[in-house]
Parts: structure tokens; sequence; C-alpha cells
């Protein structure tokens, strides 16, 4: 599951040809969240809400980037691309 940016101690991940509908995957301290890439709502799992907040700001900021690359991971997943980070 490749890394596809780590701000703030919160690590977003994606994996290879994943399901429908597109999303990532975020960690911070144990805690373990799938965002919903088109709505930034969790989809399933839990995340301390000042995390929560700083992920989903990040998915709008990042939403055809993380589309592009949830797409890119499901058709041709070495050219997937990193993405900034949230100052």
């Amino acid at each position: 599951m490749p890394e596809i940016c780590r701000f703030y101690g919160i690590l977003i991940k994606m994996f290879f040809a994943d399901h429908v509908p597109p999303h990532f995957h975020a960690e911070y301290q144990g805690n373990k969240v799938i965002i919903d890439i088109k709505t930034s709502e969790v989809i399933e799992g839990f995340m301390p809400n000042k995390q929560l907040k700083m992920i989903q700001a990040w998915c709008v900021l990042h939403e055809d980037e993380l589309l592009l690359n949830f797409q890119t991971l499901n058709n041709n997943p070495a050219t997937w691309e990193k993405i900034e980070p949230l100052h």
C-alpha cells in the first residue's frame, strides 16, 4: 500500500486495485479511518476530531490529485504520485 502523503503525524495511504467508492486510508497514533475522496466523509473507522478535520481539509484541497491516484493505482500502479502535505 503506497504512502501518498504524511503530515502532522498523519499517514495517508491507498491500496492497489481497491474497491469503489474512491477513497484513501489515514492513520494517526493507532487510529485508522477510510475517507471518501468525493465527499471527504468517513466511510469506516475512527479518528480524533482535530486530526479528522485536518484530513478532510487536505482531502478537499487535493481531491483531483487523489482521484487521479485512485484511478492510477487501479489501472497502472507504477505511475502514482505523492501529494503535497498540509502546511
